[in-house]
């Protein structure tokens, strides 16, 4: 599969262009690109030959064959203006057709050579501009090399351009060089959707995009390997390179070149992801070897050694050296790193790497591997992958089922849902042997037979198989194993029922069926015990407090969830923190809620617990949202999107799709909207939270351009709040721009009964932003120009607090100047028309201010296009952004020096543009010059 477009690489390709433009007038010069095989330095000497017009293109590439041949490279390279040599000098026409015709250049006429080569391109330019390539110059015979980089730095004042390709830190004396880094993900996808017939489902581009880790080449190769299934994200993606593929052939190639010891220590390496420095050098002496034979891998770029991590080029070098060794020798690698890896200190890698040895079944091995995995210190992969061989080297079918439960559990949490499904996959009803993805090095039988487990481990396989459908499959689905696990547990695991109850409301409540919490809390209440821990007092005050706020009795959800906030403060637990975070939020406590989701994130972050962070982001994402939708909030949602497709979490990426498609409505970035919902496409099936939140954003869009029927329709179309069917909880969210859409339309009844639900819960809790909000909504549904709506704008404004959203109150000051104005108190409505321009320029709230400062217009006012100073309005990064585009840099360029995607660059300019009251570059430099 070849790459026909070249994604990316902006500035490269100017560079190429430039260069090219340079020659063109008689300035020419010289350029090298470095960096690993397949990152894209022959399809930039590629585009340079595509783009080059007039002139004389001369080709070269370096060949491992003719390395040893003295002029070969440079033989091929000039062979297509060798005529020119006619007038060469005769003594540089002597040496440049003896070096040509093989027979060679003495030491003494080496300069009189390179000079000649030198004197051949500038001849050959007299014609026209000449472009010279040379691919893998780090493969060319070194004469050849010499002589084309002597000339190559002697192109000033000349119209010849060359650009040379080569290995990673390779450098060629008096040539600037630039080092090619990996696509990023943007790109990567765009190249990939370039490679296939019609673009792949996120979740399969995703898991392609990472394991490429920004190589082209690897992207292709693995594009050229799906099959139809996998493209359609039917089955697996492949998890490494296949035998065939262009990239594995460049390794493989460079892998036969090395010494044997460089290959075996290369393979120590590859065996051994957290392997470091001193172990490393331990392990070479183990084998009668000194570290210095790792030398030549260094220099090839394949590796780089620090002094805690051996580091290879790319991922897929390492799965290449470990598939290209012999499984004996792989063993006997494993074998020397177990003898001189700690006991203690490095308990859990030692195990394995016995493991990964073993030939037979070992319950004394299998023990350790277990006791080693629950003692931590490696991370829930690195203890899945030992769980899953304890469990192969288990011969009892009952304790190897058990193990490999919990390995799938381990690597649920680690975020690899495809390999804890597939552990789980033989468990009901089928063989105990060896599931999952088998270990390449291991030389253990399958176990045959099938085994009958009991309902605790039962129980224990359905809780996680429905917290699994939960975030990447289909939740309806989720409910149903879930309350399953419910029942098998409940006898002998109650704490581990409530969790199952727990995540099967969470199910319910994203499928929009919230009447399911009755049943949950009857459940619940059940399997209550006199006897509780804290973990379990903390779930059953959930289920209890949630199902009784969903059904409007505050007076018995409000002490359930607040103790329940309290109880995971004490606990310090990352699932439980999530938990107290959504009763904060049904709390109306947003700062509690941020509170805990933060300190949640930063537990499955160092707990290595990954599984959780989706989810975690999307709770902090919404308190952000009513502590003020800004950037926060956008770039918590992004952060989640991310964790969700790199966890394979296509639910929760649905749902942060949906939370940003809303955030960019409500900041009036209607591009970005229709980018994100075109991302969400149908989204899972029903009345599901990620549909709910697409609707809201497409209503907010509506109500923006005037649309008031279509967003009243879309609005109180998410739920019933009479029956309580829907995503309610989405509603409450959406309600201000509900009851905004029905003060304009001649019917408002739809409003009524969202805005009654919301006032109960706004006076219940307290809060006085959830209050502010209620009075603003009824003072758009009291008639125009009445003292009971003036009032009631009032007491919005009153009720504000100082330290709350201020996007909220600008919305209230809009809305408040707008009735003034209406009512014929354009004096009035200018104060507080001004005070909502200003606030939401401050925001990057481009919609609304561009609605204020028309109101103001029609008040009587006009406003200038900046009333804000420029390092007042924009944030760090965004006057870093700012900096770099006055003095000239494109948005791509920005991105590739301040190391972002250049999306994230092009946002952070349309809010830049919006805070300054710009619409152009060149307002820009204007305001950043003054």
């Amino acid at each position: 599969m070849q790459i026909t477009t070249l994604h990316g690489r902006t500035v490269e390709r100017h560079a190429v262009v430039g260069l090219l433009d340079r020659a063109a007038r008689g300035n020419g010069g010289a350029l090298l690109f470095h960096g690993p095989p397949g990152i894209g330095k022959t399809a930039l000497l590629g585009y340079a030959r595509t783009v080059a017009t007039d002139v004389t293109v001369l080709a070269a590439t370096g060949l491992a064959e003719e390395t040893g041949l003295a002029y070969a490279g440079l033989q091929r390279l000039v062979e297509p203006v060798l005529d020119h040599a006619a007038a060469l000098p005769s003594s540089l026409a002597r040496v440049l057709a003896q070096a040509v015709a093989g027979a060679g250049c003495p030491a003494s006429d080496r300069f009189a050579l390179s000079m000649a080569v030198h004197a051949l391109l500038v001849a050959a330019g007299r014609d026209r501009p000449v472009l010279c390539t040379v691919d893998d110059i780090d493969l060319l015979d070194p004469p050849s090399t010499d002589a084309l980089t002597f000339a190559a730095r002697r192109l000033r004042d000349q119209p010849v351009a060359v650009l040379f390709g080569a290995g990673p830190d390779t450098a060629l004396g008096g040539i600037p060089a630039r080092h090619l880094d990996g696509l990023d993900d943007t790109t990567s996808v765009e190249l990939l959707a370039d490679l296939l017939p019609e673009p792949p489902p996120a979740r399969v581009a995703a898991a392609l995009v990472a394991l490429a880790a920004g190589n082209p080449q690897a992207l292709a190769d693995l594009a050229a390997a799906l099959t139809p299934a996998q493209r359609r994200g039917e089955e697996p993606p492949p998890a490494t390179l296949a035998p065939d593929s262009v990239l594995r052939r460049r390794y493989r190639r460079r892998l036969a070149g090395l010494p044997p010891d460089t290959r075996w220590l290369l393979l120590l390496a590859a065996l051994d992801p957290e392997l470091d420095a001193s172990t490393l050098v331990r392990a070479a002496q183990a084998s009668a070897m000194v570290i210095d034979a790792l030398t030549p891998a260094e220099l090839s770029g394949l590796v780089r050694v620090e002094t805690h991590r051996v580091h290879f080029v790319h991922p897929l070098v390492r799965a290449i050296v470990h598939d290209e060794a012999p499984l004996a020798r792989r063993r006997t690698g494993h074998l020397r790193l177990a003898g001189v890896l700690d006991g203690e200190r490095e308990r859990l890698r030692r195990a394995v790497h016995l493991a990964a040895a073993a030939v037979g079944p070992d319950p004394h091995l299998a023990a350790e591997l277990e006791r080693a995995a629950a003692s931590g210190g490696g991370g829930y992969l690195t203890a899945s992958v030992a769980l899953e061989r304890a469990a192969q080297l288990t011969p009892e079918p009952v304790a190897a089922a058990t193990r490999l439960v919990t390995a799938a559990r381990y690597a649920w949490l680690a975020g690899r849902p495809r390999r804890a499904r597939e552990l789980l996959g033989g468990l009901v009803g089928g063989p105990v042997g060896r599931q999952g993805v088998p270990s390449p090095d291991s030389l253990i039988p399958e176990v045959p037979g099938a085994v009958t487990v009991g309902p605790e481990l039962l129980g224990t396989i359905q809780l996680l198989r429905g917290e699994i459908e939960l975030r990447a499959g289909s939740a309806a689905v989720a409910i149903e194993i879930l309350l399953a696990a419910a029942d098998l547990l409940a006898e002998h695991r109650p704490d581990l029922a409530l969790t199952a109850l727990v995540r099967a409301g969470e199910a319910a409540n994203f499928t929009g069926d919230d009447r399911r919490f009755d049943e949950l809390t009857q459940r619940a209440t059940a399997l209550r015990h006199p006897v509780r821990s804290p973990a379990t007092e903390l779930m059953f005050d959930h289920v209890v407090g949630f199902g009784a706020m969903l059904r409007g009795e505050h007076h018995l959800a409000v002490p359930a969830l607040r103790r329940v906030v309290a109880l995971a403060t004490r606990l310090d637990d990352a699932a439980a923190l999530a938990v107290a975070s959504a009763d904060s939020l049904l709390l109306a406590d947003d700062q509690a809620a941020h509170r805990s989701a933060s300190r949640a994130a930063e537990l499955a972050r160092t707990t290595g617990q990954v599984a959780l962070l989706p989810r975690v982001l999307e709770l902090r994402a919404c308190a952000e949202y009513w502590l003020g939708p800004d950037e926060a909030a956008t770039e918590t949602a992004r952060e989640g999107l991310r964790t969700a497709r790199d966890t394979g979490q296509d639910n929760c990426a649905a749902t942060h799709l949906g939370l940003l498609a809303v955030f960019a409505a409500i900041a009036g970035d209607h591009p970005a909207c229709d980018r994100w919902l075109g991302e969400l496409g149908e989204g899972p099936d029903g009345e599901s939270r990620p549909r709910a939140l697409g609707q809201w954003a497409l209503g907010v869009l509506d109500l923006t351009v005037g649309r008031c029927d279509d967003a009243l329709t879309r609005l109180a179309g998410l739920a019933d709040p009479v029956t309580g069917h829907g995503q309610i909880l989405i509603q409450m969210m959406a309600m201000p721009y509900l009851v905004e859409a029905a003060s304009r339309c001649t019917d408002p009844a739809p409003a009524l009964a969202a805005l009654a639900v919301f006032d109960d819960w706004a006076n219940d809790t307290g809060d006085p932003a959830r209050r502010a909000i209620s009075a603003r909504c009824h003072a758009l549904l009291a008639p125009r120009g009445s003292e009971e709506a003036e009032a009631a704008f009032r007491t919005a404004l009153l009720l504000h607090p100082a330290a709350g959203s201020e996007f909220e109150r600008a919305r209230t000051e809009l809305l408040f100047g707008k009735e003034l104005r209406r009512s014929r108190r354009p004096r009035d409505a200018r104060e507080y028309l001004h005070s909502a321009w200003e606030s939401f320029v401050h925001l990057g709230a481009q919609v609304w201010a561009a609605q204020a400062s028309a109101e103001l217009r029609a008040a009587g006012e006009a406003v200038e296009a900046s009333a804000v100073p420029v390092s007042g309005a924009l944030t760090a990064q965004q006057l870093q952004i700012a900096r770099l585009v006055a003095e000239g840099a494109t948005n791509r360029e920005v991105a590739a020096r301040l190391f972002l995607s250049t999306r994230t660059v092009d946002h952070h300019m349309r809010n830049i543009f919006s805070r300054l009251g710009i619409r152009s570059r060149t307002d820009l430099v204007r305001v950043m010059s003054s």
